[in-house]
């Protein structure tokens, strides 16, 4: 199935202050991450960030959080599945109401937030698409198991350069010129 950024909601998982130091891959993670939230703020796709006790683990690293534009929700959480919060089950439930079907996950970690909302998502209906290169665990091996169990559970893993062509769908438009300093 195609990614459509008509259809789609940014899903930011925990990339915070305190746990993102000591991720695997820490540059890939939020560069990606920012990349896929300009590419959201262009397209107009609804973002949803959660933040995993923030008290404790501070908020959203500061240079992701300078991307996160209007069309955003912020929501802290105590469940390692965001789906299990009901202020984020409201708002996806919204957005899918509006016909936003498919979800894009990026985050923190692979292993434990990231698989348990994806899998909660999947459960509910929704299209679920991880973006591999915007993801990350302390250790590459649980990062590699988390992909595994996602792709036996149906989730389809992408990278963050294939939501970005899939989301833009063509050349030449305002919107591929405006996104290509992300993909050069």
């Amino acid at each position: 199935m195609m990614m459509s950024a008509a259809l789609s909601q940014l899903m930011v998982i925990d990339i915070q202050e305190r746990l993102l130091p000591v991720m695997a891959e820490v540059d890939s993670v939020r560069d990606n991450a920012i990349r896929l939230l300009k590419a959201a703020n262009r397209l107009k796709c609804p973002v949803l960030v959660s933040e995993q006790y923030p008290k404790g683990i501070g908020h959203t690293d500061p240079r992701v959080a300078l991307e996160l534009g209007p069309n955003c929700t912020i929501f802290e959480k105590l469940e390692f599945s965001a789906a299990r919060e009901m202020a984020f089950l409201t708002e996806v439930t919204k957005n899918r109401i509006a016909q936003r079907t498919q979800i894009i996950i990026c985050g923190i970690e692979a292993h434990v937030c990231v698989l348990q909302t994806a899998l909660d998502l999947k459960a509910r209906g929704f299209e679920v698409f991880c973006v591999e290169d915007a993801m990350s665990s302390r250790s590459l091996r649980s990062k590699d198991v988390a992909i595994a169990r996602m792709r036996q559970c149906g989730i389809e893993i992408v990278t963050a350069e294939m939501v970005l062509f899939e989301w833009l769908g063509r050349a030449g438009t305002a919107d591929f010129k405006a996104l290509l300093p992300l993909i050069k």
